[in-house]
This record gives C-alpha cells, sequence and structure tokens, in this order.
C-alpha cells in the first residue's frame, strides 16, 4: 500500500509524542535525530546499527591517507563560494547571501576549516546525472560551492534561493527548501554533514526528514535567520547561520548517512 502524507503526518505526530512523554519522565533532551525514527523511510533502511569503530593508524601506516582533508583536484580560490559567478551567464532565481561562523562548543571560532554546499536549483532540480525531478534544469546554475573559514570562524557564500522538491518517499512528498553543508576538521574522517533551512516554510510540518529532530529548540538550529545587513543592495537577499560542531547547542550533523 502506498504512504500518504496523512500516514506520515501521523507517524510524526506519534513519535512527538512518545519524545514528550521521554522528557516528562525524566529522559534527556534528544538533540540529534533517532536513527531508527520511522516517518523517514530510507534512513530506517540504511543507517547503522552498531556504534563507530575507532580507527587505531599506528597499527596500519597505510591508514595515514585517511588523515587529511580532501580539497578536491585544486585550491581552493576566492571565487568558489559565488555560486552566481560560475558560468558565463546570470543564473535563473533569486540571489541570497548566505554567511555564519562555525564555532566548537564553546562558542569559540574554528578556522581553516573547508566548508562546502550543495543545492537544488530555484525551480528544485539538482544538475546529477541521477536526478529525477523532471523541473528544468538552469544552464548558468551548478550547485557546488565551497570556501574556508577565516580567523573569526566566518564563511561566506552567494547563490540562488533554492526551490522544493519532490522525492516519493509517499504520496505527494516534498522536501523543504535547503541548502546542504559539508565540513571537514582535520581529517577526512571528521567529515560532517548538515542542511540548513529558511524561515517559515510552509513544508516544515509535513518533512519527516526535518521533524526527525524532535526537539523543537534543536531542529530550529537548523534554520537560519534573515538578516537585512547581510543583503547587498540592489544585488541579494541576505541569511545568517552559525554552525555549532559540539555541545547541547550543537547543530544537527547526519552521522552515518
Amino acid at each position: 500500500m502506498t504512504l500518504t502524507q496523512h500516514d506520515i503526518d501521523q507517524e510524526i505526530a506519534a513519535e512527538r509524542a512518545a519524545y514528550e512523554k521521554r522528557l516528562a519522565g525524566g529522559g534527556p533532551v534528544e538533540h540529534q535525530p533517532r536513527r531508527d525514527y520511522a516517518p523517514y523511510r530510507s534512513s530506517v533502511l540504511r543507517h547503522p546499527e552498531r556504534p563507530p569503530v575507532t580507527i587505531d593508524v599506528s597499527k596500519d601506516p597505510e591508514l595515514v591517507e585517511l588523515t587529511s582533508p580532501a580539497f578536491g583536484e585544486r585550491d581552493v580560490t576566492e571565487t568558489d563560494n559565488d555560486l552566481t559567478r560560475q558560468h558565463t551567464g546570470e543564473p535563473i532565481g533569486e540571489r541570497i547571501t548566505v554567511s555564519g561562523r562555525v564555532l566548537d562548543r564553546d562558542g569559540r571560532p574554528v578556522r581553516g576549516q573547508l566548508v562546502e554546499i550543495w543545492q537544488a536549483n530555484s525551480a528544485g532540480r539538482y544538475a546529477h546525472q541521477r536526478e529525477q525531478h523532471d523541473a528544468p534544469l538552469d544552464p548558468n546554475f551548478t550547485g557546488v560551492g565551497r570556501t574556508l573559514t577565516d580567523d573569526r570562524g566566518r564563511y561566506h557564500f552567494t547563490t540562488i534561493q533554492p526551490g522544493p522538491y519532490p522525492w516519493r518517499q509517499h504520496l505527494n512528498a516534498w522536501r523543504p527548501a535547503h541548502i546542504h553543508f559539508s565540513l571537514f576538521g582535520t581529517a577526512f574522517t571528521q567529515r560532517l554533514v548538515t542542511q540548513m533551512y529558511f524561515p517559515s516554510d510552509p513544508l516544515f510540518p509535513y518533512d519527516p526528514i526535518i521533524q526527525s529532530v524532535t526537539d523543537d529548540a534543536a531542529r530550529q538550529r537548523l534554520v537560519a535567520t534573515y538578516d537585512h545587513s547581510l543583503s547587498v543592495p540592489e544585488f541579494s537577499m541576505g541569511y545568517h547561520w552559525d554552525i555549532v560542531l559540539d555541545g547541547p547547542r550543537a547543530t544537527w550533523l547526519e552521522e552515518g548517512r
């Protein structure tokens, strides 16, 4: 039987009620989603069922190859963070500026971190060979960028407002507009992945991915804030979004996915 949005809504409500019951019974605040969160079907099918394994490179010298960030085939350039300047023409859609800081659990800046983003275009389509959404491609927008955090832990991207898109988990399933973020620590194995959302998106209540972050405060930390000071006159709207890597105010990270 094909799942409907109504089926998923009921499961999301049940998961939220179960979490509130755990809190009322003295359970801890769950800043990260449960890996077996039932409404998110594809995660249930592929999430790790065992805890992470610590790699001891002293026992296998070849594993040292995993201990360097992968910056790609060339160094990061000054224009890699502007997704509107990667082609010969102007991309279609609303231009936006996204900026923030990468911080540790104590609020200290994390410097020199490779931050990558990827996203759908303004019509909600990815420039990927396995993309199945029949929305139009934009020949002037690839949807990929990267940058390094500065001495204050700041990052900055210029891009296009992404569109929502269907993802076929259930009947009439639509993802809210979002931008994927990837961060590298001091090793390739320290790669962390998360998603940034936009304020007041009407699709939030219906999306099992963002709703898998059951705690309201933790889920709100995935939503950027409109920041007029980041808006560029006559050019782009501005959004602020900080990424906290650890601690009680950590940003949700797609561990093991």
